[in-house]
């Protein structure tokens, strides 16, 4: 998980806290995605990180002073839920001492991952549980990697209007189920120049190969390292199938993607979403 950016689109309330840490409902936005995980069988994550985001790792780990206190005041229920984010996955992290690109964070996890497949999740955006229990997203997308030995990125079809704003699937040939093959991606097209409407958001399942060809990608524009280079340089290859989502998937590192992913999380939960229903139906009906 890249999560070493300065959150500069929620000043000023990321100049005291990660942007990662800002609450969905009641919890950090990054940990839906680590829960995303754990129910997808992954057992150890690493998150890239910055020397001044300490509150990432504080919320993982255990907090003796405030478990015993809940304790001692027989506060059961907050007691599990503090305790519940350490419990989900072992959590690993990568400082990241200066932002050189969504590729070079990817590359800084290189040594803790190794010569393995891997899962590389956006914290910032939030894929809701499925109301019918199948598959998730996620899951999906690893059967597929399975399948098919290739590297596999999730893309949603979007609006005309909002593709200017995403990495575009250039695609190979027909959708064959949930797969499309790639030539590559353009990274934020010009509107009308738009290679498909399959915007890539934020879940990518790669081949170990990736590391070489982004060690191998030149800075780009600031100087950063973008990963969509080295996505496009393994689809060359013929690596890289796009993963064909039905949503809804939210990028709460945006202001208005936040008031909805609350929304909608918050709908789906049983000890608030009848009373906010409500709430909604009579704001609509004094609308």
């Amino acid at each position: 998980m890249p999560a070493a950016g300065l959150g500069t689109r929620f000043l000023p309330a990321t100049k005291a806290i990660p942007k990662e840490m800002i609450p969905v409902i009641d919890r950090p936005g990054i940990q839906y995605v680590v829960e995303e995980c754990a129910r997808a069988g992954i057992q150890e994550i690493v998150v890239v990180t910055s020397k001044d985001k300490a509150a990432i790792e504080d919320h993982f780990a255990p907090s003796p002073g405030l478990e015993e206190h809940l304790r001692s005041a027989g506060k059961t229920e907050e007691l599990e839920f503090v305790r519940y984010p350490t419990t989900l996955a072992q959590m690993r992290y990568v400082i990241q001492d200066e932002p050189k690109g969504f590729g070079h964070a990817v590359l800084m996890a290189r040594d803790a991952i190794g010569d393995e497949p891997f899962v590389c999740l956006v914290p910032d955006e939030i894929v809701p549980e499925r109301a019918d229990g199948g598959p998730s997203l996620l899951e999906g997308m690893m059967a597929a990697h399975e399948e098919k030995e290739a590297s596999i990125i999730a893309v949603l079809e979007t609006a005309a209007d909002e593709l200017s704003s995403y990495g575009v699937v250039d695609p190979a040939g027909p959708q064959d189920g949930a797969l499309v093959p790639m030539r590559g991606m353009v990274e934020k097209p010009a509107p009308g120049t738009e290679p498909s409407n399959l915007a890539a958001r934020g879940r990518y399942v790669f081949t170990p190969d990736i590391f070489e060809l982004i060690e191998q990608t030149p800075p780009g524009v600031n100087g950063e390292i973008q990963l969509t280079d080295a996505v496009n340089a393994q689809a060359r290859l013929g690596g890289v199938l796009a993963y064909v989502h039905d949503g809804p998937i939210f990028d709460v590192g945006r202001k208005l993607d936040l008031l909805k992913a609350s929304v909608r999380l918050a709908l789906d939960r049983p000890d608030m979403g009848t009373d906010l229903a409500e709430w909604l139906r009579t704001l609509i009906a004094e609308a």
